[in-house]
């Protein structure tokens, strides 16, 4: 088949690693894919998959909304995918998931597909809610399959009128289960950490995402304070990348607890952090089914997330994890404290997160659900050209 993905902007955060997961894996499997992204992106990761896949940068697709700007992204990809002729697109991000699927049916594509890795009209002002609602719901129109990270990314689609539920497909944010079981400590651990050569290990906490606003980074900093009192050698472990970066190194510029706050940036082995960690966390207040939750769960860590949509699919609390409210991120850092302090009950939820089957988190399941979904959208179409490619399906198996 020949695939275009398109996404809103290529940075080291989960859809972006899900999208190049899926796309090196159709790419192994020989089908011909391109990868389009907007302005923002890490060159580096770009240039990770360039060698795999045809990779092209629109400039004019931005996340801000810009009519002047959208307009012309609209255009170019309109005339990039006319050149093209793919069999498939396959949209992310919300701009992303807007403007290309309105270009993939002025293009006349045969197969349009949007990935739903977060709702964007959930926990926004009303304004915005309504502005996005109306613009997901237009360009539910020429889409012929969702695939949803979540059983409740599709619900709360099919309850505001966003696509019919047959035409939704659930597909969990697949990676590599045994990279994250497997794992052991980073070389020289107390570098990240800040203590003296050879000295004891102390408590680690680890937030491992993205630098945006969302994830609350800035308001657990200044939560944070309430664990150090009751934990005072506690060490705070923030790992990702962003454009909330600048926040977040002022925030802990800030606090008095600064010293026990290591911002280490992105990091090319998290299952490694994941290891040394105690307990993991994540407070985001606007997520799909985040990926690094069931990540911290493959490495037999317990976790503390924020009440998401579709968490309950994966983190029981008092079992696995502890699932705090999603607007109160003072109760993730008192439920962190409290895990601390309590090395049983710590120990009781490792064993929870150890036990939880994952495997439908497996790349391998991820990558062939896809494709079924993309066979199932063109096998309905009455006449289209599609490549040899399309006979071979995707053969490499972890099971």
């Amino acid at each position: 088949m020949k695939i275009v993905h398109v996404l809103t902007r290529l940075l080291r955060a989960g859809s972006e690693e899900n999208t190049l997961a899926c796309c090196l894996a159709q790419a192994r499997n020989g089908h011909e894919v391109t990868l389009v992204h907007g302005k923002e992106y890490d060159p580096v990761l770009q240039a990770s998959v360039a060698g795999a896949l045809r990779v092209v940068t629109l400039d004019a697709l931005i996340p801000p909304l810009s009519p002047s700007h959208d307009i012309s992204a609209l255009g170019q990809l309109k005339r990039r995918l006319r050149e093209w002729r793919p069999d498939i697109v396959h949209t992310h991000q919300s701009k992303a998931g807007i403007i290309g699927r309105l270009a993939a049916r002025q293009a006349r594509i045969p197969g349009i597909i949007h990935g739903v890795h977060i709702l964007p009209f959930v926990h926004v002002g009303n304004v915005q809610r309504q502005i996005f609602l109306a613009a997901e719901r237009l360009a539910a129109r020429p889409t012929q399959a969702f695939i949803d990270v979540s059983q409740a990314m599709r619900d709360i689609c099919v309850a505001h009128h966003i696509g019919s539920p047959k035409q939704h497909h659930i597909v969990y944010s697949g990676f590599d289960l045994k990279r994250f079981s497997h794992a052991r400590w980073p070389e020289e651990p107390h570098v990240l950490l800040g203590t003296a050569p050879g000295a004891s290990k102390p408590p680690v906490v680890l937030m491992l995402a993205a630098l945006e606003p969302r994830k609350r980074h800035v308001e657990f900093i200044e939560a944070f304070e309430r664990v150090v009192e009751r934990i005072p050698n506690v060490r705070l472990l923030l790992a990702g990348e962003g454009p909330a970066r600048s926040a977040v190194e002022a925030a802990i510029g800030r606090s008095p607890v600064a010293n026990s706050i290591r911002l280490i940036g992105y990091h090319s082995e998290p299952e490694r952090l994941i290891s040394l960690a105690d307990v993991c966390v994540l407070t985001s207040m606007r997520e799909g089914l985040p990926r690094v939750v069931m990540q911290y769960l493959a490495g037999s860590r317990p976790c503390v997330a924020s009440h998401l949509p579709g968490i309950e699919e994966v983190v029981r609390h008092g079992v696995n994890g502890i699932v705090t409210p999603a607007d109160d991120v003072g109760a993730a850092a008192a439920a962190v404290a409290d895990l601390l302090g309590n090395e049983p009950y710590r120990a009781r939820l490792a064993d929870g997160a150890r036990r939880t089957d994952l495997s439908s988190w497996g790349l391998d399941a991820m990558c062939e659900r896809v494709e079924t979904v993309y066979r199932s959208v063109l096998g309905a179409q009455p006449e289209r050209s599609v490549s040899a490619g399309m006979a071979n399906p995707f053969t490499t198996h972890s099971r």
